[in-house]
């Protein structure tokens, strides 16, 4: 019978550990976030992380740049928030204006401060081996997959995994924590040949394309007992869907990601708790 990785209660679970190790130490975390320009999906994250960081004690900060800010206008601010000893973490809500360097972006946080997880020292950290879990910035939708398969005792060492993403967000960095845990990686993109020959032969897939209806993994692309977590985000006619032919697949699978409530509030927390190991 097909298992459900219930993000949601694993977030709840990791929202009260954080709530609770802030009320009973002497720290009071703070995250500045920064929205360049008002692009209406960005703003709505922005709630949703200014609730979360409410509900366990962090305290949120809101700087909002125009649209047609220049490079050095979001660098001088940055810099700013880098010296400011009551900012803990620093996000930049991306996409920025096409007209800005993004990686010039994420190079100017302070490594201690990048709660996201991709300034280049971080990222170093990850690929060399220097990094713990617990401890280091590491990129949250990652990390949070990561937590299921703690929470649900799967074993990872020896299998075969497909990741159908090659993102510095949630691809790339997987890929790394995943070979760390002795798993057979193959990472998949657009201009990779015969996708589904190389998920059918995965014993778990992981997929962040977010192109539906040109890509849905269906049950025909799965083998029996596959592991199957879903990072897609789909919008249609309002309703929120993965990559995942959801129904037909959890016939098929060991365990899945449900859209919403699978990945989705498991990256949220983690950023609550990126913030917490970076107040420390």
């Amino acid at each position: 019978m097909t298992k459900l990785l219930d993000g949601k209660k694993l977030a709840e679970k990791i929202k009260e550990n954080i709530s609770r190790e802030i009320e009973s130490s002497d720290i009071n975390p703070s995250l500045a976030a920064v929205l360049i320009g008002d692009n209406p999906s960005s703003k709505k994250y922005l709630e949703l992380k200014d609730k979360d960081c409410s509900e366990v004690g962090i305290d949120f900060k809101n700087f909002k740049l125009p649209s047609d800010a220049s490079i050095s206008e979001v660098k001088e601010l940055l810099e700013e928030l880098n010296q400011d000893s009551e900012i803990d973490g620093i996000i930049v809500q991306l996409p920025a204006p096409d007209h800005l360097n993004q990686k010039e972006i994420i190079n100017s946080i302070s490594p201690d401060k990048d709660v996201d997880g991709l300034n280049p020292y971080n990222v170093g950290k990850l690929w060399t081996g220097n990094y713990q879990l617990e401890k280091d910035l590491i990129p949250c939708t990652p990390k949070g997959i990561m937590k299921f398969f703690d929470e649900y005792d799967i074993n990872l060492n020896g299998k075969e995994t497909v990741i159908v993403n090659r993102t510095n967000l949630v691809g790339n960095p997987l890929a790394k924590l995943m070979l760390d845990k002795n798993s057979t990686v193959t990472v998949c993109h657009s201009k990779t040949k015969n996708i589904v020959n190389k998920t059918k032969n995965a014993e778990i897939v992981i997929t962040a394309v977010g192109n539906r209806p040109d890509f849905v993994v269906t049950e025909d692309m799965i083998q029996k007992e596959a592991i199957v977590v879903d990072v897609g985000m789909n919008y249609s006619n309002g309703n929120l869907k993965g990559d995942v032919d959801f129904e037909k697949v959890k016939e098929k699978s060991s365990y899945i990601t449900p859209v919403p409530g699978g990945v989705g509030p498991m990256t949220r927390v983690i950023l609550l708790e990126n913030v917490l190991i970076a107040s420390k």
